[in-house]
Protein backbone atom coordinates (compact mmCIF):
# COMPACT_ATOMS: atom_id res chain seq x y z
CA UNK A 1 0.00 0.00 0.00
CA UNK A 2 1.22 3.74 -0.89
CA UNK A 3 2.21 6.13 1.59
CA UNK A 4 -0.88 8.45 -0.01
CA UNK A 5 -3.39 4.99 0.22
CA UNK A 6 -2.29 4.85 3.79
CA UNK A 7 -2.83 8.55 4.61
CA UNK A 8 -6.56 8.46 3.22
CA UNK A 9 -6.85 5.01 5.22
CA UNK A 10 -5.34 6.81 8.80
CA UNK A 11 -8.18 9.81 7.86
CA UNK A 12 -11.19 7.40 7.24
CA UNK A 13 -9.91 5.56 10.64
CA UNK A 14 -9.71 9.06 12.48
CA UNK A 15 -12.48 10.21 11.27
CA UNK A 16 -14.50 7.16 12.16
CA UNK A 17 -13.51 7.15 15.85
CA UNK A 18 -14.72 10.60 16.21
CA UNK A 19 -17.87 9.98 15.14
CA UNK A 20 -20.68 9.22 17.83
CA UNK A 21 -21.43 6.32 18.83
CA UNK A 22 -25.10 5.07 17.82
CA UNK A 23 -27.08 3.16 20.17
CA UNK A 24 -30.10 0.71 18.76
CA UNK A 25 -32.87 0.02 21.19
CA UNK A 26 -35.51 -2.51 21.61
CA UNK A 27 -38.77 -1.02 20.81
CA UNK A 28 -40.85 0.16 23.78
CA UNK A 29 -44.08 -0.90 24.73
CA UNK A 30 -45.89 1.81 23.76
CA UNK A 31 -44.42 1.85 20.15
CA UNK A 32 -45.41 -1.60 19.64
CA UNK A 33 -48.74 -0.93 21.03
CA UNK A 34 -48.90 1.81 18.06
CA UNK A 35 -48.24 -0.49 15.75
CA UNK A 36 -50.68 -2.93 16.55
CA UNK A 37 -53.26 -0.76 16.66
CA UNK A 38 -51.91 0.68 12.90
CA UNK A 39 -52.18 -2.84 11.87
CA UNK A 40 -55.99 -3.48 12.76
CA UNK A 41 -59.02 -3.04 10.23
CA UNK A 42 -61.65 -1.22 12.06
CA UNK A 43 -65.15 -0.54 11.11
CA UNK A 44 -66.03 2.86 10.96
CA UNK A 45 -68.83 4.00 13.75
CA UNK A 46 -71.97 4.95 12.17
CA UNK A 47 -73.34 8.21 13.25
CA UNK A 48 -76.74 8.67 14.35
CA UNK A 49 -78.81 10.39 11.96
CA UNK A 50 -79.06 13.95 12.30
CA UNK A 51 -82.79 15.38 12.72
CA UNK A 52 -84.23 17.71 10.79
CA UNK A 53 -84.38 21.42 12.04
CA UNK A 54 -88.02 22.40 13.75
CA UNK A 55 -90.54 23.66 11.68
CA UNK A 56 -93.78 24.98 12.88
CA UNK A 57 -96.85 22.98 11.29
CA UNK A 58 -98.90 24.46 8.50
CA UNK A 59 -102.59 24.48 8.89
CA UNK A 60 -102.92 22.91 5.35
CA UNK A 61 -106.32 21.61 4.01
CA UNK A 62 -105.03 18.16 4.26
CA UNK A 63 -104.05 19.02 8.23
CA UNK A 64 -107.07 20.47 8.97
CA UNK A 65 -109.33 17.54 7.49
CA UNK A 66 -106.85 15.19 9.96
CA UNK A 67 -107.48 17.09 13.12
CA UNK A 68 -111.10 17.55 12.08
CA UNK A 69 -111.42 13.37 11.41
CA UNK A 70 -109.67 12.63 14.52
CA UNK A 71 -111.56 14.99 16.77
CA UNK A 72 -114.99 12.99 15.55
CA UNK A 73 -113.45 9.67 16.11
CA UNK A 74 -111.89 10.54 19.43
CA UNK A 75 -115.35 12.28 20.89
CA UNK A 76 -116.67 9.08 22.88
CA UNK A 77 -112.62 7.98 23.76
CA UNK A 78 -111.65 8.15 27.50
CA UNK A 79 -109.10 10.98 28.32
CA UNK A 80 -106.05 8.69 28.45
CA UNK A 81 -106.95 7.40 25.08
CA UNK A 82 -106.77 10.72 23.60
CA UNK A 83 -103.58 11.33 25.24
CA UNK A 84 -101.88 8.12 24.20
CA UNK A 85 -103.40 9.54 19.82
CA UNK A 86 -101.46 12.88 20.90
CA UNK A 87 -98.20 11.43 21.78
CA UNK A 88 -98.22 9.03 19.35
CA UNK A 89 -99.43 11.47 16.71
CA UNK A 90 -97.32 14.80 18.04
CA UNK A 91 -94.22 13.50 20.26
CA UNK A 92 -91.63 14.47 20.93
CA UNK A 93 -93.16 17.66 20.06
CA UNK A 94 -96.39 17.52 22.16
CA UNK A 95 -96.52 19.73 25.14
CA UNK A 96 -98.87 20.59 27.92
CA UNK A 97 -99.57 24.04 30.06
CA UNK A 98 -101.30 23.52 33.17
CA UNK A 99 -102.46 25.95 36.13
CA UNK A 100 -102.42 23.12 38.73
CA UNK A 101 -106.23 22.85 38.96
CA UNK A 102 -107.99 19.93 39.41
CA UNK A 103 -108.30 19.34 35.76
CA UNK A 104 -104.94 19.45 34.97
CA UNK A 105 -103.67 17.83 38.06
CA UNK A 106 -105.86 15.04 36.47
CA UNK A 107 -104.02 15.04 33.18
CA UNK A 108 -100.77 14.94 35.09
CA UNK A 109 -101.50 11.78 36.95
CA UNK A 110 -102.52 10.37 33.44
CA UNK A 111 -99.21 11.51 31.67
CA UNK A 112 -97.54 9.78 34.48
CA UNK A 113 -99.08 6.67 33.22
CA UNK A 114 -99.40 7.07 29.47
CA UNK A 115 -96.28 9.77 28.26
CA UNK A 116 -94.36 10.35 31.59
CA UNK A 117 -91.68 12.26 28.96
CA UNK A 118 -94.18 14.73 27.94
CA UNK A 119 -92.60 18.27 28.34
CA UNK A 120 -95.21 20.63 30.50
CA UNK A 121 -94.88 23.88 31.96
CA UNK A 122 -97.00 26.47 33.80
CA UNK A 123 -96.90 30.27 33.05
CA UNK A 124 -95.42 31.65 36.22
CA UNK A 125 -96.99 34.88 36.36
CA UNK A 126 -95.64 36.36 39.68
CA UNK A 127 -98.80 36.57 41.04
CA UNK A 128 -99.92 32.85 41.92
CA UNK A 129 -100.48 31.75 45.26
CA UNK A 130 -97.82 29.51 47.29
CA UNK A 131 -99.97 26.72 47.52
CA UNK A 132 -99.88 26.85 43.89
CA UNK A 133 -96.41 26.66 43.59
CA UNK A 134 -96.37 24.07 46.71
CA UNK A 135 -98.34 21.65 44.65
CA UNK A 136 -96.14 21.91 41.76
CA UNK A 137 -93.57 20.45 44.73
CA UNK A 138 -95.92 17.41 45.31
CA UNK A 139 -96.46 16.76 41.74
CA UNK A 140 -93.11 16.45 40.93
CA UNK A 141 -92.34 13.92 44.17
CA UNK A 142 -95.34 11.90 43.20
CA UNK A 143 -95.42 11.28 39.70
CA UNK A 144 -91.82 12.59 38.67
CA UNK A 145 -93.04 15.24 36.27
CA UNK A 146 -90.90 18.47 36.98
CA UNK A 147 -93.17 21.02 35.72
CA UNK A 148 -91.14 24.01 34.07
CA UNK A 149 -92.32 27.30 35.36
CA UNK A 150 -92.38 29.78 32.70
CA UNK A 151 -92.23 33.28 33.47
CA UNK A 152 -92.29 37.27 31.75
CA UNK A 153 -89.77 38.88 30.65
CA UNK A 154 -90.53 41.43 33.77
CA UNK A 155 -90.28 40.52 37.14
CA UNK A 156 -93.57 41.35 39.37
CA UNK A 157 -91.06 44.96 40.84
CA UNK A 158 -90.49 45.80 37.72
CA UNK A 159 -93.85 45.32 35.73
CA UNK A 160 -95.15 47.42 37.93
CA UNK A 161 -93.02 49.89 38.32
CA UNK A 162 -93.34 50.64 34.55
CA UNK A 163 -96.94 50.75 35.11
CA UNK A 164 -97.20 52.63 38.32
CA UNK A 165 -98.33 50.06 40.08
CA UNK A 166 -100.56 46.79 39.66
CA UNK A 167 -101.93 46.63 36.00
CA UNK A 168 -104.55 44.55 37.30
CA UNK A 169 -106.01 46.84 39.42
CA UNK A 170 -106.73 49.37 35.95
CA UNK A 171 -106.44 46.89 32.96
CA UNK A 172 -106.62 42.97 33.50
CA UNK A 173 -106.82 42.42 30.10
CA UNK A 174 -103.58 43.54 29.25
CA UNK A 175 -101.33 42.04 32.60
CA UNK A 176 -102.78 38.53 30.96
CA UNK A 177 -101.67 39.42 28.00
CA UNK A 178 -98.09 40.16 28.76
CA UNK A 179 -98.20 38.06 31.29
CA UNK A 180 -99.87 34.54 29.91
CA UNK A 181 -100.55 34.89 26.28
CA UNK A 182 -97.08 36.02 25.54
CA UNK A 183 -95.48 33.86 27.50
CA UNK A 184 -97.81 31.29 25.51
CA UNK A 185 -97.05 32.19 22.16
CA UNK A 186 -93.04 32.09 23.25
CA UNK A 187 -93.52 28.13 24.17
CA UNK A 188 -95.74 27.39 21.78
CA UNK A 189 -93.28 28.54 18.79
CA UNK A 190 -91.18 25.09 20.02
CA UNK A 191 -93.81 22.33 19.74
CA UNK A 192 -96.56 21.11 17.44
CA UNK A 193 -99.05 20.45 19.80
CA UNK A 194 -100.38 21.31 23.35
CA UNK A 195 -102.97 19.99 25.55
CA UNK A 196 -105.23 21.57 28.32
CA UNK A 197 -107.22 20.52 30.96
CA UNK A 198 -110.21 22.83 29.73
CA UNK A 199 -113.72 21.53 29.53
CA UNK A 200 -116.87 22.00 28.07
CA UNK A 201 -118.92 22.74 30.86
CA UNK A 202 -116.90 25.87 32.46
CA UNK A 203 -118.19 28.70 30.32
CA UNK A 204 -119.88 29.97 26.80
CA UNK A 205 -116.10 29.86 25.14
CA UNK A 206 -114.93 26.59 26.33
CA UNK A 207 -118.60 25.06 25.33
CA UNK A 208 -117.20 24.87 21.63
CA UNK A 209 -114.29 23.51 22.25
CA UNK A 210 -113.43 20.04 20.22
CA UNK A 211 -111.33 17.18 21.03
CA UNK A 212 -108.89 18.18 18.79
CA UNK A 213 -108.54 21.25 16.64
CA UNK A 214 -106.04 23.82 15.25
CA UNK A 215 -105.24 26.69 17.51
CA UNK A 216 -105.44 30.06 15.42
CA UNK A 217 -104.22 32.06 18.50
CA UNK A 218 -100.96 30.02 18.68
CA UNK A 219 -100.82 28.76 15.63
CA UNK A 220 -100.60 25.28 16.71
CA UNK A 221 -102.56 21.99 17.43
CA UNK A 222 -105.02 22.17 20.54
CA UNK A 223 -106.08 18.59 21.96
CA UNK A 224 -108.59 19.25 25.28
CA UNK A 225 -108.56 15.50 26.53
CA UNK A 226 -111.28 16.59 29.24
CA UNK A 227 -113.16 18.25 27.19
CA UNK A 228 -116.45 16.20 27.84
CA UNK A 229 -115.89 15.61 31.43
CA UNK A 230 -117.82 17.27 34.18
CA UNK A 231 -116.69 18.80 37.33
CA UNK A 232 -118.02 15.44 39.17
CA UNK A 233 -115.91 13.21 37.06
CA UNK A 234 -113.04 15.07 37.73
CA UNK A 235 -113.24 15.20 41.40
CA UNK A 236 -114.36 11.41 41.82
CA UNK A 237 -111.01 10.57 39.62
CA UNK A 238 -109.20 12.61 41.87
CA UNK A 239 -110.84 11.63 45.42
CA UNK A 240 -109.87 7.97 44.02
CA UNK A 241 -106.51 7.55 42.99
CA UNK A 242 -105.40 10.20 45.53
CA UNK A 243 -104.53 12.88 43.11
CA UNK A 244 -102.57 16.04 44.75
CA UNK A 245 -104.87 19.08 44.45
CA UNK A 246 -104.39 22.58 45.53
CA UNK A 247 -106.07 22.79 49.13
CA UNK A 248 -107.23 26.22 48.67
CA UNK A 249 -110.24 23.97 46.66
CA UNK A 250 -111.17 22.85 50.06
CA UNK A 251 -111.62 26.78 51.40
CA UNK A 252 -114.39 27.89 48.62
CA UNK A 253 -112.13 28.40 46.09
CA UNK A 254 -113.40 25.96 42.69
CA UNK A 255 -111.16 27.99 40.11
CA UNK A 256 -107.80 29.47 41.15
CA UNK A 257 -105.68 31.68 38.88
CA UNK A 258 -103.21 34.57 40.21
CA UNK A 259 -103.93 36.09 44.00
CA UNK A 260 -104.98 39.43 43.17
CA UNK A 261 -107.95 38.19 41.04
CA UNK A 262 -109.22 35.14 42.62
CA UNK A 263 -111.12 35.20 45.46
CA UNK A 264 -113.48 32.38 47.15
CA UNK A 265 -117.17 32.21 45.68
CA UNK A 266 -120.11 33.28 47.79
CA UNK A 267 -122.78 31.10 49.03
CA UNK A 268 -125.12 30.33 46.83
CA UNK A 269 -122.91 31.46 43.88
CA UNK A 270 -123.11 28.14 41.51
CA UNK A 271 -120.67 29.17 38.48
CA UNK A 272 -117.51 28.01 39.39
CA UNK A 273 -115.66 30.76 38.13
CA UNK A 274 -117.27 33.66 39.54
CA UNK A 275 -114.37 34.42 42.10
CA UNK A 276 -111.71 34.71 39.14
CA UNK A 277 -111.91 38.59 37.94
CA UNK A 278 -114.95 39.61 40.63
CA UNK A 279 -117.01 42.67 39.80
CA UNK A 280 -115.70 43.02 36.40
CA UNK A 281 -117.37 41.93 32.82
CA UNK A 282 -113.99 39.54 32.72
CA UNK A 283 -114.16 36.14 33.03
CA UNK A 284 -110.91 34.54 30.94
CA UNK A 285 -107.67 35.03 30.92
CA UNK A 286 -106.84 34.59 27.05
CA UNK A 287 -105.94 31.16 26.37
CA UNK A 288 -109.29 29.73 26.03
CA UNK A 289 -111.37 32.65 24.27
CA UNK A 290 -112.06 32.16 20.25
CA UNK A 291 -111.99 35.35 19.79
CA UNK A 292 -108.91 37.07 19.04
CA UNK A 293 -108.83 39.78 21.91
CA UNK A 294 -106.36 40.98 24.34
CA UNK A 295 -105.81 39.38 27.37
CA UNK A 296 -109.10 37.21 26.64
CA UNK A 297 -108.50 34.20 24.47
CA UNK A 298 -106.62 29.67 32.02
Amino acid sequence: MGNHALTRHSQHASEASTRPHLTIFPPSAEMTAAANIADRQFTPVEQEPVAPPFRQLEPTPELLAELAEASERLETAQPEEIIAWAHHRFAPHLTMATAFGPEGCVILSMLAKVAPETYVFNLDTGYQFQETLDLRDKIASLYGIEVDMLQPELTVPQYEALHNGPLYKTNPNQCCFDRKIKVLRAAATKHHAWMSGIRRDQSTDRARAAIVEWDKKFNLVKISPLANWTKKDIWKRILDENVPYNPLHDQGFPSIGCWPCTRAVAEGETDERAGRWSGTAKTECGLHTLEQQDGSGI
